[in-house]
Formats: structure tokens, C-alpha cells, sequence
């Protein structure tokens, strides 16, 4: 991914914020078929003693748990918001004209050593934690004790977990930086008037910040 400074996001906690808050990454693989792409929920294991990692499952009938090995390399593309930027939207392009439009998101880039999880208390761990902590908004929230037993069994023998130990995160967030601090807040605004509250609420911040 191409990173000019002015965008770079190196903050790791920052990063992993995003991925906990936008769990669902592109799973990159490129194992004996070739490249593939899966659109997988992933939950961040975080460690102080050993490398943070990445789980998630996909179905037995899925090939990519097949189609690559132990050890290789893979990624993982996490994706906050995304949005076109109107140069109409910025105040200097009223008075100068030199504007033009752009797209700005926010996106994390996980690389990682990839294991295969084939065992049936590995796959409960991780649908039991990804059921508690998206159901756990909701009055009534669904728990994996609701369904009969054998019913559960059968679904868990239906999947294969993945396991990513994280080796490298790179994070990019395009909001406007190399821009005035006006032009900044008047895009922030105009998105958050549009309702993409992550994106304009994002490049308010990024204003705020911004020497004059």
C-alpha cells in the first residue's frame, strides 16, 4: 500500500481500534490456486509476552484452509469508512478554483504468519467469544445454549479456524491532511451532514489538530 507520510497512521493502538470496531477484514491468500480473497469477522487476541494474533473460522466447504499451509504469509485489509470528497466542500476552491476530488477512508493492513485450526474447541472458543461481543448490545442476545446441543456440534464440525500471528500493521488514514485546516473542517462537516459519522467525525479531529 502506498503511504505518503502526511498519511500514515503509526499509532498501533489507534489501529487495532479500528479493527476491534470494524472487525470484518479481506482475507488475502496466495497458496497453491493462486491469489483469493475471503471477507471474514476476525477477533484481535492482544498479548504482552507474545505476538498479537488474528482468529477467525470459515466453512469445511471453504478451499482456502486447504489451499495454503502453516507458516505462510498472509493479510488482512480492515476498512473503518470510505467516501468521496467534493471539492465543493472545501472553502479555498470558492476563492482559488485549485481544487479537485478526492476519496478519503481509513484502513489497517495486517500481515501475518498463517495457522490452520482444525479442532472443534478451537472453532467453539472463537463463535462463543464473537457471539458474546456482538450480541451483547441487544436486549435479548443470542447465546450458543439457545440451540440444542447436537445441533451446535454438527454446525462447529462444519468450520475450520484460522489463526494469524500479526508480524507487521500498517495503517493509513486519508483525511484531508495536506489540505487547509478550513478545507479540512468544511469536508468533515459536509460527511457528517451526509451521515458518514466515522469518516466526518475523523477529519473534524484531524482539524483540530491542525496548526493554522
Amino acid at each position: 500500500m502506498y503511504v505518503p507520510p502526511h498519511f500514515s497512521e503509526p499509532n498501533k493502538e489507534k489501529l487495532y481500534e479500528l479493527i476491534q470496531r470494524f472487525p470484518l477484514g479481506i482475507f488475502f491468500t496466495n497458496g497453491k490456486n493462486g491469489l483469493d480473497a475471503n471477507h471474514l469477522p476476525f477477533e484481535l487476541e492482544r498479548s504482552k509476552n507474545k505476538p498479537d494474533i488474528l482468529h477467525c473460522h470459515v466453512a469445511r466447504n471453504n478451499p482456502v484452509w486447504q489451499d495454503i499451509a502453516d507458516g505462510e504469509e498472509v493479510m488482512v485489509v480492515f476498512r473503518a469508512a470510505d467516501a468521496y470528497i467534493s471539492p465543493q466542500w472545501y472553502p479555498s476552491k470558492h476563492e482559488f478554483h485549485k481544487q479537485v476530488p478526492s476519496w478519503n477512508y481509513m484502513v489497517a493492513h495486517a500481515y501475518g504468519r498463517v495457522t490452520i485450526r482444525d479442532d472443534e474447541r478451537y472453532v467453539r472458543g472463537i463463535v462463543a467469544r464473537l457471539t458474546r461481543k456482538h450480541e451483547e448490545s441487544f436486549a435479548t442476545p443470542w447465546k450458543m445454549t439457545d440451540s440444542p446441543k447436537d445441533f451446535i456440534d454438527m454446525m462447529l464440525k462444519n468450520i475450520v479456524g484460522i489463526e494469524i500471528e500479526i508480524t507487521k500493521l500498517i495503517g493509513k488514514s486519508k483525511l484531508s491532511q495536506n489540505k487547509e485546516k478550513r478545507d479540512i473542517t468544511g469536508a468533515g462537516q459536509a460527511l457528517n451532514q451526509q451521515g458518514n459519522l466515522v469518516l466526518g467525525d475523523a477529519m473534524l479531529a484531524c482539524a483540530a489538530e491542525k496548526q493554522e
